[in-house]
């Protein structure tokens, strides 16, 4: 590992956070923590801690010993001083004098210490850093260190690697039994310049920012020089294969996901799926003993909360025999999830203590031949399973180089997932509405596609952003953390190339809102058939081209779905010399009755909203004052000509369709959001 220690940096943060009061001490520790934050080698997703003891004024105006130490929720990486909330370091040292603690007390204890009662919860180690006598502490995740303690004879590994330098602390749950063990070990080689904790990860220190950022980078890199001695030339031996291609991912993430999902197809709980693949990542799950290196558990205890104690490994899947595949993952996916359960019975003991269990649902699928399927509640939650599984990966496949993989045991990973203090950082808040959901929108670049992808983002939804140019809908789809996609919804393979995509990313699709159009204008037996033509391609067969493909993924999950189509007014209510945009508009409002009708046994609902003078790519602003200017009327009183007197805003149009995904009982419907027009109300 390279040290990536700056004097001018170090100075430039103690510079920059004197402005706002923060002391030198509290300054240099943001700034190294950022360095090993930096570092997906070192820390991923909130993993790892770091403090510091110093010295903060309590309300009283009177200076007080603080520790000053990581807050639950923030990432290392671009952490702010206000990640590192000061507690009292006189009442956490007193702990130490005690032969037990429990969970909630010591959660007290460090928040009733707390010198800002607002401030994040602490770490869950933060009596381990207030035990240590350094002034500066750090804490990683190491691939490399964890490669080397997740062997069975791990110990003797780092005995030999670390010499004196540092010392083994065998596995123990993290909490006041650790953080005690750990002073114990400091005590008795009070010279050491870190601890290696089995199965766990590594503890540096020292009297500087940068001595315990130096110390972390130099033993990192010892075990990262042991990797390197004597590595195998062939780690994975592959599994004995056919001649026949792998399925596509598209093919096959629709259905897996719905394997995944529970309730049914009339009230599913469903999952979002990420996939990734890589040379490594290919090697890992072709391998022979694929079963057994990957079912051996988490690298560390805390991925266990995001990935679950093991994988579940799927068949490899053959063009030769699909649905021989789809039958194998099926049961391997139900044998995972009554091996859950079994798991959790078998460990859920304590009376005392006793758990709810949780899902069973697995968040890693493992796919020789392909890569693997990283399972969330929302898409971030799937990106993060899968970026801790590429980290699992790592390291497996380091460790095995030298020798052989080694979790920790069933029962203590057990523990770690259903520890009361893991489970806080899933949160008990309320799923937003349309949670768990996948939503794709076309014309997603237009003033109704943007107001719309928003909508359902605020709702809880996951969405894909189709445009005809997917750099129109760039910097929209990462503020939503979203996929822009390009996609030409008049050509079948630019259709078929997005839906695949959409399939790839996130694993299926629950939700379309087709709403790609454009407006074109003359008298009807005046018109040239050519532009009649492309009106139709674009205001109706693009509807059918994309409301198809979105079909077929709906049917192969099996959890239902919707489509929303939007019509306009135009579909009820012809307006003179608009004929080559309105006629092709009816033909699609009776395209989303026919798609209700046709799959509504499914659990496929369909619905149309029909909106009137938006402001948009279709009605803009020239034609607002052509429209306005011909009936004689203000542009103010031609968009608000309505019942209600009020121009109608792309935002209704947005919350409409919004509004038709949530009503689960609602197909076959047309929803007007034009302010009142009678002459273009429905019979």
């Amino acid at each position: 590992m390279k040290n990536l220690w700056s004097d001018r940096d170090a100075k430039a943060f103690v510079r920059r956070y004197a402005r706002d009061g923060i002391n030198r001490d509290l300054a240099l520790r943001v700034y190294t923590t950022r360095l090993l934050g930096g570092d997906p080698r070192l820390v991923l997703h909130g993993g790892g801690n770091t403090s510091v003891k110093t010295t903060a004024t309590d309300l009283n105006g009177d200076a007080v010993d603080v520790l000053c130490v990581k807050g639950s929720g923030w990432d290392m990486g671009d952490i702010e001083p206000a990640g590192l909330p000061a507690v009292r370091l006189d009442p956490l040292r007193e702990l130490g004098a005690l032969e037990a603690l429990n969970d909630e007390d010591m959660v007290n204890v460090q928040r009733r210490n707390l010198l800002d009662s607002k401030a994040p919860n602490p770490s869950v180690e933060t009596l381990l850093h207030a035990f240590m006598p350094h002034k500066f502490v750090d804490h990683t995740h190491s691939t490399a260190v964890l490669a080397l303690t997740d062997q069975p004879d791990g110990a003797a590994i780092c005995r030999d690697v670390y010499g004196d330098r540092a010392v083994c602390v065998p596995y123990i749950m993290p909490g006041f039994a650790l953080a005690r063990s750990c002073a114990s070990y400091q005590q008795k080689n009070p010279d050491v310049e870190g601890l290696i904790l089995l199965k766990h990860g590594i503890f540096t220190f020292g009297e500087t920012a940068e001595e315990a950022y130096g110390r972390m980078i130099d033993l990192v890199s010892r075990a990262e020089r042991r990797l390197r001695e004597g590595r195998k030339t062939r780690i994975f031996v592959p599994a004995k294969t056919g001649a026949a291609t792998s399925l596509r991912v598209s093919d096959i993430a629709p259905r897996l996901r719905g394997m995944l999902s529970m309730g049914g197809q009339n009230d599913p709980t469903r999952f979002v799926m990420t996939f990734r693949t890589s040379a490594a990542i290919r090697r890992f799950v072709d391998g022979k003993e694929l079963s057994r290196y990957a079912r051996q558990g988490p690298v560390t205890p805390d991925h266990a909360i995001r990935i679950k104690a093991k994988p579940v490994v799927l068949p490899r899947p053959e063009k030769s025999d699909p649905e021989g595949f789809f039958k194998s993952a099926g049961r391997a996916i139900e044998k995972y999830k009554t091996d859950y359960a079994a798991y959790f019975l078998r460990n859920n003991t304590d009376p005392q203590d006793l758990k709810t269990q949780l899902d069973p649902v697995p968040r890693v699928l493992l796919v020789p031949g392909l890569g693997f399927f990283a399972v969330g509640k929302l898409a971030k939650l799937a990106d993060l399973a899968a970026d801790l599984y590429e980290n699992n990966v790592d390291v497996i496949t380091a460790a095995e180089g030298i020798g052989r993989f080694r979790s920790i045991t069933d029962r203590d990973m057990f523990d770690i997932e259903y520890w009361s203090l893991e489970q806080a950082k899933l949160g008990n808040a309320r799923e937003a509405a349309l949670a768990r959901q996948v939503v794709a929108i076309t014309g997603a670049g237009g003033v109704i596609g943007q107001a719309t992808a928003r909508a359902f983002r605020a709702a809880g939804a996951d969405v894909a952003l189709l445009d005809l140019d997917a750099g129109q809908v760039a910097d929209l789809a990462t503020e939503l953390g979203g996929l822009a996609l390009t996609c030409d919804v008049t050509d079948d393979k630019s259709v078929e190339r997005a839906f695949a995509a959409i399939a790839e990313r996130f694993g299926g699709l629950d939700v379309l809102v087709s709403n790609a159009g454009a407006a074109w204008q003359g008298r009807i037996g005046e018109v040239d058939d050519t532009v009649l033509r492309e009106s139709f391609e674009l205001n109706f067969f693009a509807h059918q081209r994309v409301a198809r493909a979105a079909v077929w993924i709906m049917q192969a999950q099996g959890t239902g779905g919707v489509l929303l189509f939007n019509t306009s007014k135009q579909a009820v209510n012809p307006g003179r010399n608009f004929g080559p945009y309105g006629l092709p508009k009816a033909a699609t409002l009776f395209l989303s009755r026919q798609y209700a009708l046709d799959y509504g046994a499914d659990g496929i609902r369909s619905n149309a909203v029909n909106a009137d003078r938006i402001r948009s790519g279709l009605l803009t602003d020239d034609m607002v004052r052509a429209r306005s200017t011909a009936r004689g009327l203000s542009e103010k009183d031609y968009m608000s000509g309505n019942l209600l007197g009020r121009e109608v805003l792309a935002t209704d149009v947005a919350q409409a369709f919004v509004d038709l995904a949530k009503s689960e009982k609602t197909t076959a419907a047309v929803l007007t959001v034009d302010g009142g027009n009678i002459e273009a109300a429905l019979r």
